[in-house]
């Protein structure tokens, strides 16, 4: 897997093992997800990180359910995991009065979730 990333700092205000945590999460959810020999993006700029992978993506009517605790899809209950790191997100990300969303990226074909925090 391939990790290419284009970042630009920015300043947002919270505790930093909770932000480690959240963009932890989003980075372990995109390997997971991404076939060996495929990519994964990473970019961050005014209080926005995006991470979005080649992997099969979330389908629409799934993509409501993301964020619920101990919820997986279909695709992925026989992968290792307990449904508990994007709703680990949200609430990370509902903690700083940001917010979090999930599509699909268009460049790579697979999931693009966004984290958007106020910043300082």
């Amino acid at each position: 897997i391939t990790i290419d990333t284009d970042i630009k700092p920015s300043t947002v205000l919270g505790r930093p093992d909770r932000l480690v945590r959240a963009i932890s999460n989003l980075l372990t959810n995109a390997v997971k997800f991404t076939p060996v020999g495929e990519r994964i993006l990473v970019s961050t700029a005014a209080g926005t990180v995006t991470v979005a992978d080649s992997g099969p993506g979330i389908s629409d009517e799934d993509r409501q359910y993301v964020f619920d605790r101990f919820w997986r899809s279909p695709s992925a209950r026989a992968l290792p995991g307990s449904g508990l790191g994007l709703a680990i997100v949200a609430q990370v990300v509902a903690e700083l009065h940001g917010n979090v969303t999930v599509d699909h990226d268009p460049r790579l074909g697979g999931a693009r979730l966004t984290i958007s925090l106020p910043e300082a």
